[in-house]
C-alpha cells in the first residue's frame, strides 16, 4: 500500500507535460505490445492449431485405410510395356523427367539408369512406386551428393517383373 502511494505521489509530483508524455508513452506501448507481440503470436497459435487438426484428419484416414491396401497386395501392371518405358514414363510422372540423364540395357532385363541433380526424397518415392505398382526391382544403386542438401546423382540397374 506504501508503495502505490509512493507512486501516486510521484506522479503527481511530475508536471502536467511530464505527466501527458507518460501516459501517451504507456498507451503506445500498449499499443506496441498488442499490435506486435500478442496478435502475431496469436496468429501463429491458431495457425499451428489448424495444422494439427488437418494432420490428425489424415491420421485418422491413414490408419482407416491401412487395412485396406495391406489387403491388396502389391500392384503390378501388366501392360506388357517395355522395362525402359515404365522408367522413362514413372519418372517424367514423378517429377524426376529432368534429372533423368540417360538409361541403357544393363545384362538380362536388367536397365542402367543415370539421374543427375535429383531430389532424394522425390527418387525413393519413385522407387518404391516403381517396385509396388510395376514389380521392378532394385539390383544395384550408387547414390552420391550433387551439392545442395538433398539433391543427388544416383546411377541404379533396375530389373523388370
Amino acid at each position: 500500500m506504501a508503495r502505490s502511494l509512493d507512486l501516486a505521489s510521484s506522479l503527481h509530483s511530475l508536471s502536467d507535460r511530464d505527466r501527458r508524455t507518460l501516459l501517451i508513452g504507456g498507451i503506445m506501448a500498449a499499443v506496441l505490445l498488442v499490435f506486435a507481440v500478442i496478435l502475431p503470436l496469436d496468429h501463429s497459435v491458431s495457425h499451428l492449431r489448424s495444422q494439427v487438426a488437418r494432420k490428425q484428419a489424415d491420421l485418422v484416414w491413414m490408419r482407416s485405410a491401412a487395412p485396406q491396401i495391406a489387403a491388396a497386395g502389391p500392384l503390378r501392371s501388366h501392360s506388357g510395356e517395355s522395362l525402359i518405358v515404365i522408367v522413362d514414363q514413372s519418372a517424367h510422372e514423378s517429377g524426376l523427367g529432368g534429372s533423368l540423364a540417360g538409361s541403357q540395357p544393363s545384362g538380362r532385363g536388367n536397365l542402367r539408369v543415370e539421374l543427375q541433380k535429383a531430389p532424394f526424397d522425390t527418387l525413393v518415392g519413385w522407387l518404391a512406386r516403381l517396385s509396388q505398382q510395376n514389380g521392378v526391382q532394385i539390383e544395384s544403386a550408387t547414390i552420391d551428393s550433387a551439392g545442395p542438401a538433398g539433391t543427388v546423382n544416383a546411377s541404379l540397374v533396375l530389373k523388370g517383373p
